[in-house]
């Protein structure tokens, strides 16, 4: 097995802890716990090179802070230090099969050798066997484990076969899984051999789908109800997770086969936060980088440890080189060491541990993005509303300076749904940290780009009427069925939501042809909220380059009145029609795309990569944006020039 190449920022998402990818010689692998990402005995590791701080993340997820995954280098100048740094990964699925007489063979996780079929008839002039490819087939469940498929339990029909037989995974000709057939006791001719096996037999037509619901409600599966037949006990998972080198664990839901390519098998949990100064302009991004070095950030967290949120600068310096600080007051040095931690901070009441609180989280940036902060970190300024916007736009921001941390925070299988953040940290490592130790793997972006808000007089007199409502309603009656079959959260699909969402969407695929980036190098961020006093109802369009200089400033520009006028008219003006109308439209009112929770938005007017949308191609309908063929009149813009 060969080494790999990969980008840091794949290591996040989408190849993070628990996925798997395939390495340069075919070999399927599975990225291993954080555990063995930064080995403790290496004599030569600097874990202040990968450390990176946000204090609001920080405080939401319980972690003394982030660090980049590690990159592989080279000693250089006698220099030694984090050189060859590797993320570990075990070769899996652990079942191989021969192309040529069907065998199938398991190997550990840990084999690094190429996998060998065992049967002497085609053995090579070397004497060894020819390579075998892995399988294509895997078993998931819901709380995230992952197993190989049970290929002997299922063509035995029991969860506690004795049988030791050789298997042989055969393909009929027929279409689907159901020409996919597993065969005990056969030779490589497909013909009957009672040497090698009891002759059981089996297709593996069913094994990806949903089965019957259980006795308690829940929904079952066709490989859990159906290895050992209708009558028998349910089969149930393993709890194996591989990625931490388990094979076994306890867990008692149902388990679903799944090809390991396919999408459902990984669905990483990404959380993100816009950096968001103490003190806007207190400082400088000179004395940020300073407190990154290696011989100023240890003393920093010892400072933390010992002292806390009320240490003075008089203490802070003390314990710092002074050669490094000499130019910069005790104020800036004390609103760093402050802005590094997050204290200080009042306007925080997240409980750190909830999936749906995106409205509490957010506030703090849309309070802050809205104005014209003027930092290193952050910096925004008012280029004005065209004319033809002020009717429907309260303000416009040209962000030219944002920073972005995006960390993995766990996974999901089968399906993206709600994770805790203690269950999602449960799944990345073997042995769980004190809050004092703890990290997560992130990597930090820099970037620019447009902020935009609603009118709110124009806003609450469009949501107040009747129809708009009914028809924000049909999504929301929709997602509400499909989250409570799934036992999840219920959320506020509310028409500005819809709208805003898809006005977003628009405004990325119109940006793609007027600044020439690609659709998936631009990013939504919604700031969308009825609650009192947390009302919101703004959108942050947003490009980001894991570079230190960010990007170029074509998205910036686009801010400026005379474009981003031109931008909205040519948006608007396609959304009335899409390529695919009147189907588009008329398959809108019945519901489509994922879960149904689209209405008139398909692939030819209103959809992106998933990478650049936050609800992954959900709740969007351009009835709610230009109006519909019935009711033009039905959208907040349809009053646009």
């Amino acid at each position: 097995m060969t080494s790999g190449r990969m980008r840091r920022a794949q290591l996040v998402t989408p190849f993070g802890v628990g996925a798997m990818s395939v390495l340069v010689d075919g070999t399927s692998v599975i990225t291993a716990g954080l555990d063995h990402w930064f080995p403790k005995d290496n004599q030569d590791l600097v874990i202040e090179d990968f450390a990176v701080h946000d204090w609001r993340l920080e405080a939401r997820l319980s972690v003394k802070e982030f660090r980049l995954p590690p990159d592989y280098r080279r000693p250089s100048g006698g220099d030694n230090r984090n050189t060859k740094l590797r993320v570990p990964v075990l070769r899996f699925p652990r079942y191989a099969f021969c192309m040529y007489c069907k065998r199938l063979k398991q190997v550990p996780l840990s084999f690094q050798e190429a996998v060998r079929c065992e049967d002497a008839a085609h053995a090579g002039r070397s004497g060894k066997g020819p390579r075998m490819s892995q399988v294509p087939f895997v078993a998931i469940c819901e709380d995230g484990h992952l197993d190989d498929f049970p290929f002997r339990q299922w063509v035995h029909h029991s969860a506690d076969t004795k049988c030791g037989g050789t298997l042989r995974l055969f393909s009929t000709g027929g279409g689907g899984l159901e020409g996919q057939v597993v065969r005990c006791g056969y030779n490589a001719k497909n013909k009957r051999d009672e040497r090698q096996g009891c002759g059981a037999s089996r297709s593996l037509q069913g094994i990806t789908m949903a089965g019957r619901r259980d006795d308690a409600g829940g929904e079952s599966t066709v490989l859990t109800q159906d290895l050992e037949g209708r009558t028998g006990p349910p089969f149930l998972c393993t709890g194996a997770r591989p990625w931490l080198h388990e094979l076994k664990g306890h867990c008692e839901k149902p388990v679903r086969g799944a090809l390991r390519a396919a999408g459902n098998v990984y669905f990483p949990q990404v959380e993100s936060s816009i950096f968001l100064p103490q003190k806007v302009g207190a400082v400088s991004g000179a004395m940020r980088d300073l407190l990154k070095r290696q011989d100023v950030s240890p003393v920093l967290d010892a400072v933390r440890t010992f002292v806390g949120a009320g240490a003075t600068a008089a203490q802070i310096r003390g314990q710092l080189p002074g050669e490094l600080f000499d130019s910069y007051p005790d104020e800036e040095l004390l609103a760093a060491y402050k802005d590094r931690y997050g204290f200080g901070d009042n306007d925080s009441d997240d409980d750190g541990d909830s999936s749906d609180d995106l409205d509490i989280w957010r506030f703090p940036e849309f309070k802050m993005i809205r104005e014209t902060p003027s930092d290193d970190s952050l910096r925004a300024f008012d280029p004005g509303i065209h004319t033809d916007l002020k009717a429907h736009l309260d303000r416009v921001r040209s962000v030219t300076v944002l920073q972005e941390t995006r960390v993995l925070r766990g996974f999901t299988r089968g399906r993206d749904g709600d994770l805790k953040v203690a269950a999602g940290k449960a799944l990345l490592r073997r042995r769980p940290l004190a809050p004092e130790r703890d990290w997560l793997p992130a990597y930090v972006v820099k970037g620019e780009g447009i902020y935009f808000e609603l009118d709110p007089e124009k806003l609450a007199r469009w949501e107040a009427r009747g129809d708009v409502q009914d028809r924000a309603d049909l999504i929301a009656n929709q997602y509400n069925q499909v989250v409570t079959d799934r036992g999840g959260r219920l959320r506020d699909i509310s028409p500005r939501m819809v709208m805003l969402h898809t006005l977003a969407h628009l405004l990325i695929n119109e940006l793609v042809f007027t600044c020439g980036y690609s659709s998936a190098s631009l990013r939504e961020r919604l700031y969308v909220s009825r609650e009192s006093g947390r009302e919101m109802a703004g959108v942050l369009i947003y490009t980001a380059a894991g570079d230190s200089e960010g990007t170029m400033g074509g998205l910036v520009r686009m801010a400026r009145k005379d474009h981003l006028g031109s931008v909205f008219a040519s948006a608007l003006s396609d959304a009335h029609w899409c390529s695919t109308d009147p189907v588009c439209m008329d398959a809108g009112d019945k519901g489509q795309g994922p879960d149904s929770c689209n209405l008139a938005a398909c692939h030819g007017c209103a959809l992106l990569p998933e990478t650049s949308c936050e609800e992954f191609n959900r709740f969007l309908d351009r009835g709610l944006v230009t109006g519909t063929f019935d009711k033009p009149s039905l959208g907040y813009f349809s009053e646009f020039a």
